[in-house]
């Protein structure tokens, strides 16, 4: 009987500011919440947001100001070779020497890539059993999935992210592994009914379709996300004692489009009942 390996989620997606870090940290804490075993891998090691923010939560919590839901966060630092190809190649093998490790003891692994083009980062995709990417609802990030017609806004090839996601996949498939289970989410999507909102949704389901990925609703823009980056804290720990922000409404919606990632998202052995 073959013993239980860990669900890798790689957050990823080659544009800056699409929302990875917030997603992964949410849904990093979401799991160890529902009293799952996760293992959390910062691999922008340059910028390091997602550790920074774990870095900052077991701060708060062991300053008795919570008791918190810790994913275990686990560092990776690049190598120090001066040679580009031999730090490459270095970087990769102590990356797949930490997932060999560690695979059989937590449930999850969520990693969060950098917004470039890497081995390293080639490697976490090709490692994931769920791949998310976030992107803002704007044809300049489409531009990075799908090259469009500009006056019928009908897709007119993949692009670049696309490309490189379709060569992880490959990948994958030559070692005999599951497909890639592949969830594009939308952040920032307008609360009118705008027409770019509605051809952007039309041109992700026609490539949905064409290129094999679930879209998935994700956050809107709230500057509570930013503001409890120095404490560590999710949307899902407020109220907080001791930070002096209460739960408004904004909140509440900003906690059930964590719930509605993770009930899309279709984990093993997961319900968002209790995030």
């Amino acid at each position: 009987m073959t013993e239980a390996r860990a669900h890798i989620v790689v957050i990823g997606n080659e544009k800056g500011g699409s929302g990875k870090t917030t997603t992964a940290v949410h849904l990093a804490v979401a799991l160890a919440r529902l009293g799952h075993r996760v293992a959390a891998i910062d691999l922008d090691t340059r910028q390091r947001s997602f550790a920074r923010h774990l870095e900052n939560r077991a701060n708060w919590g062991n300053g008795d100001k919570a008791s918190l839901a810790m994913p275990q966060a686990l560092a990776f630092e690049r190598s120090r070779s001066p040679s580009l190809d031999e730090a490459a190649a270095d970087d990769a093998r102590r990356f797949a020497e930490l997932l060999s490790q560690i695979e059989k003891e937590f449930d999850f692994i969520v990693i969060d890539t950098p917004g470039s083009d890497t081995l390293l980062s080639r490697q976490a995709h090709a490692a994931a059993d769920t791949l998310v990417t976030p992107m803002n609802d704007s044809f300049v990030d489409f531009d990075l999935l799908a090259r469009i017609d500009p006056r019928t806004f009908e897709i007119k090839m993949p692009s670049l992210y696309s490309d490189f996601v379709w060569e992880c996949r490959k990948k994958r498939l030559m070692a005999r592994q599951p497909a890639l289970d592949w969830v594009v989410m939308r952040n920032r999507i307008s609360a009118t009914e705008a027409r770019n909102k509605r051809r952007i949704a039309k041109a992700l389901d026609s490539l949905a379709q064409r290129i094999g990925f679930r879209v998935a609703p994700g956050f809107g823009e709230r500057v509570i996300f930013r503001e409890l980056f120095p404490m560590g804290l999710t949307m899902l720990d407020l109220p907080q004692p001791g930070l002096g922000t209460g739960l408004s409404m904004s909140h509440v919606a900003a906690r059930q489009e964590v719930r509605e990632l993770i009930r899309t998202l279709k984990l093993p052995g997961v319900s968002e009942v209790g995030v």
